[in-house]
């Protein structure tokens, strides 16, 4: 990118300063989302710190968001921390870069047309019915596990016409696994060498992952889900189009995480703050009382649920699954008054920007109230990004939307949850923000 040629930029912004070696790494490892509240609040906008050798450039203004996720988004890549998950998750969407990505991109995009996404309301209500059914009333629950197999057996049957439900708890502990090890793997200077290790739990589901593309492939059918089109787009003549086992495992994989870790920990956080806010909870029961009276939703109720989008983007502010996203500059990049070296990382944070008073007053306040359309119409755009932005905006977007409506919807007719006396929850800031300690909570029947 292009600097003034008539003003002299310093190259770094202020940051925090090394008292002893590796003592800014051991400072961000031991608290990632404080560290980074921090520094925004000591250094401002645009902050800077050497981490693993690296130049790291923190950026926490709306606009300076947009730029790095729009309007020069070709001027990055994907940072480092990604790049090692390619030996995890091969080269799906998550990770892959320039005309493959958009390639892919573009195959894979018809499967989330809201027309289709539409038609899985049906199995989102109906698994989620399924799961309220199996709770007793003042039964204990770790409601990030529930969720977890709520996601999974939803993910399971629309993407991929599959039933999950004996799988999923294994896949869920494997899924667990994974994040942990992809976090060691973006934190640890050493952690390339994780990369070339044989990985039980990447093992284990791409033995799941495996089956169901031998059993689609075996049957010779076609179902209106994502695995067949992955399957099918192998067989077309045009080899430029033609996708590989490796590639349909590849984007397979990318749905299994992406489909069930950020959604699940998205509706655990949400069922956290209703707990601890009786009185959002009482307005979202007197809402979905009166649209529904006792029946299960369907897509068409989606929109005529306000209150329950609210309280959904709320939590979403609050407790993003996607806590950081970083890029890395290919060239020199301006940012203000600094020029950031090439292959410099410019990271931007949601928990952060999430929680900045210039744009959401009395921030760490559970308020849906806030989400008025006025309120929403004067935000900046990247002042809230909890699906990221740019080309990379996340393709599930709007089924995880409605997911998390018809979930919530779903199970709250029937139920309260309240947190068990005692169970300690602390935000773990992985690859996506989770109950560190998972989510004890006691159910309760309406």
């Amino acid at each position: 990118m292009d600097t003034p040629s008539n003003t002299v930029m310093s190259r770094f912004p202020p940051g925090p300063k090394r008292i002893f070696p590796g003592g800014i790494l051991f400072r961000f490892r031991k608290n990632p989302l404080a560290f980074l509240e921090s520094m925004v609040r000591e250094f401002g906008d645009v902050s800077y710190m050497k981490l693993n050798r690296e130049n790291i450039f923190l950026v926490n203004h709306p606009d300076l968001i947009r730029d790095v996720q729009v309007t020069h988004h070709n001027h990055f890549t994907k940072a480092r921390a990604f790049a090692r998950t390619r030996q995890l998750l091969g080269k799906g969407l998550l990770t892959s870069e320039g005309d493959f990505h958009l390639r892919q991109r573009r195959m894979i995009q018809p499967v989330f047309h809201s027309n289709r996404i539409a038609t899985f309301a049906q199995a989102m209500t109906r698994q989620a019915e399924r799961m309220g059914s199996r709770w007793n009333h003042g039964a204990t629950l770790d409601i990030s596990h529930e969720m977890m197999q709520l996601t999974l057996s939803v993910v399971g049957e629309t993407l991929f016409g599959a039933d999950l439900e004996s799988d999923a708890n294994e896949v869920g502990a494997a899924l667990t696994a994974t994040m942990k090890l992809l976090s060691t793997m973006m934190m640890l200077p050493f952690a390339a060498a994780l990369e070339k290790l044989p990985l039980p739990a990447i093992r284990k589901i791409d033995k799941i992952v495996y089956r169901l593309i031998n059993e689609r492939r075996a049957s010779g059918e076609r179902h209106e889900d994502l695995l067949s089109m992955l399957v099918l787009a192998q067989d077309e003549e045009n080899s430029d189009a033609r996708m590989t086992d490796q590639q349909v495992r590849d984007e397979a994989m990318t749905i299994f995480l992406a489909g069930t870790v950020t959604t699940s920990n998205a509706l655990s956080w949400t069922w956290y703050l209703l707990s601890e806010h009786p009185e959002v909870e009482t307005r979202l029961h007197e809402e979905l009382d009166a649209v529904l009276g006792g029946r299960l939703p369907t897509h068409t109720d989606v929109q005529a649920l306000p209150y329950t989008e609210k309280v959904i983007s709320e939590s979403l502010r609050l407790y993003p699954p996607t806590w950081m996203t970083a890029r890395r500059a290919l060239n020199e990049y301006q940012v203000r008054d600094y020029v950031a070296p090439a292959r410099s990382i410019v990271m931007m944070s949601q928990w952060v920007m999430h929680r900045d008073a210039r744009y959401f007053p009395e921030p760490l306040r559970f308020d849906p109230e806030r989400w008025t359309s006025e309120f929403r119409a004067a935000l900046p755009k990247y002042a809230y990004f909890p699906f990221g932005g740019g080309p990379r905006r996340c393709i599930g977007e709007g089924f995880a939307w409605m997911e998390a409506t018809l979930f919530l919807a779903t199970l709250a007719q029937q139920w309260k949850l309240r947190l068990r006396p005692g169970h300690r929850v602390i935000p773990q800031p992985l690859v996506t923000l989770r109950p560190k300690h998972g989510l004890h909570m006691i159910a309760l029947q309406r």
